[in-house]
């Protein structure tokens, strides 16, 4: 199962999405295309040993910048890294694609090339967050659909069950509808319809409303968050800002005292683990759910380890039938 890697874009450039594709390969035998300019890409590999049978690479004359407008550019600059990458899925030679660039380009040029899966309304972006105890929960919308009908919002959480099954390993996913309150009649218009409609649909376990607290393991336990790709992408934001904002706040009070820093050194392993458990780069990125391929979006400072995992996770997701699932989900229930 070949994986086609964006490898130009993102904040650290080729030489941290190679370093991350070649130990994908040689750790677990995962099967890479690196696309990007050729002699860069080359060059970068002859640092290291690897399988030549299990990396290739794809040349692609052409950068899509974080500033450039997505739906243009993806039209305009054809021979793209993203382009070119997206491709090779919709061609049926990757199984699935992973970038760590701009975030919009990717987007448009797997519904462009790649197109949804059938009876799909919007796909949304599906983030896992990481709680307080157990498996991650995943959030979607996690910012592809600002705005969204009580059909999109109903469809998310059909896709979100399949996810949390298939790719977290959660065997009867509670989901949840994200609103100001857990009262039936609390939200929007919009919420408030898909609400309705979720309660009808037996395939799920749909536990009605819930509210921020809820999102981090401290009140009710949900595993799916349904909510439309602005809230999403505000929650998804407001929780990386606030988990740095955590850790920069101990490391600065434990600079301040001699006896901190004593108890800090005991401690070590225990922060290791829970700045591991709360580290992106350990799910490698977020995946847009319902297109033709796997695809995973990274953030843009994805470090060889998100490349990694990212790899790892699209890999899983075919070795699953991630697609299919879902496919069949869509098609099973009429929205």
């Amino acid at each position: 199962m070949w994986v086609a890697v964006d490898a130009m874009s993102g904040d650290y450039g080729p030489e941290c999405i190679v370093e991350g594709a070649v130990n994908a390969s040689n750790d677990w035998g995962n099967q890479v295309v690196l696309v990007g300019r050729e002699e860069d890409l080359v060059e970068i590999l002859l640092k290291y040993e690897y399988d030549s049978n299990k990396i290739k690479v794809v040349h692609a004359t052409e950068i899509i910048d974080m500033n450039d407008s997505p739906s243009v550019a993806v039209r305009a600059m054809e021979d793209s890294s993203i382009v070119q990458a997206v491709k090779l899925v919709a061609q049926k030679e990757c199984i699935g694609v992973f970038s760590p660039g701009n975030t919009g380009a990717t987007m448009a040029a797997a519904l462009l090339h790649m197109g949804r899966l059938n009876k799909v309304m919007r796909p949304p972006i599906a983030a896992p967050i990481p709680r307080e105890t157990g498996k991650p929960m995943v959030l979607l919308d996690a910012g592809a659909n600002v705005d969204c009908k009580p059909e999109y919002l109903v469809q998310f959480a059909l896709m979100g069950d399949i996810y949390a099954r298939q790719v977290l390993g959660i065997e009867s996913p509670k989901v949840g509808l994200l609103s100001n309150g857990e009262e039936d009649k609390k939200g929007s218009a919009v919420t408030l319809k898909a609400f309705d409609t979720l309660k009808k649909i037996k395939v799920i376990d749909f536990i009605g409303n819930i509210e921020g607290r809820d999102l981090y393991g401290s009140g009710r336990e949900v595993d799916v968050v349904v909510c439309d790709g602005f809230i999403g992408n505000i929650v998804l934001k407001a929780t990386e800002g606030l988990s740095k904002s955590i850790f920069n706040v101990l490391r600065n009070s434990i600079k301040e005292s001699s006896l901190a820093q004593t108890g800090a050194l005991l401690l070590k392993p225990t922060f290791t683990a829970v700045k591991r458990r709360l580290d992106y780069a350990e799910y490698g990125g977020a995946l847009l759910l319902g297109v033709e391929g796997i695809c995973m979006i990274g953030h843009g400072s994805s470090s060889a380890l998100a490349v990694k995992n990212a790899i790892r996770v699209i890999t899983e997701c075919g070795q699953h039938e991630l697609n299919e699932k879902l496919a069949a989900r869509m098609t099973e229930i009429r929205v």
